[in-house]
């Protein structure tokens, strides 16, 4: 009995972490392959993915903090639906992370975001996505 208890917390444990990390993603757009996420071109091309395929279910998890002049932005790994990319998401308010400022992203880098929610804002200058809220993270 006490060797049946041993495997089914080693299954768990194993499934536990198994669950947490981010499923490998294969990109097959040369523009996410040959830019920056930082540069228009990436940014454009992600923005006319995400609005050709408005219904499609994408997931979301914490890659990076920068500080870019005096904007602040968390990348996030984005997939889903054929889409293999980082999302520069810019920081106009903090609204449920707090604590993500402060830290920089720090201890929480490959978090799971459940139901990202941002805005798309474009001109003929630039593309830019910036944070609206979400609704739970998964570490």
């Amino acid at each position: 009995m006490h060797i049946k208890k041993q495997y089914l917390v080693f299954i768990l444990i194993v499934t536990l972490f198994y669950r947490c990390d981010r499923p490998d993603c294969v990109n097959y757009n040369a523009v996410f392959d040959n830019y920056s996420p930082d540069s228009e071109t990436y940014k454009a091309e992600l923005k006319d993915i995400l609005e050709s395929k408005a219904n499609a279910s994408y997931s979301y998890w914490l890659k990076d903090y920068k500080k870019l002049g005096e904007i602040e932005y968390l990348y996030f790994y984005i997939q889903g639906d054929e889409l293999c990319a980082v999302l520069p998401l810019e920081m106009q308010h903090w609204n449920k992370i707090e604590d993500l400022k402060k830290k920089k992203g720090t201890g929480r880098f490959n978090a799971e975001f459940k139901k990202l929610e941002f805005d798309i804002i474009s001109d003929s200058l630039q593309t830019r996505f910036v944070y609206k809220t979400f609704d739970r993270i998964i570490d």
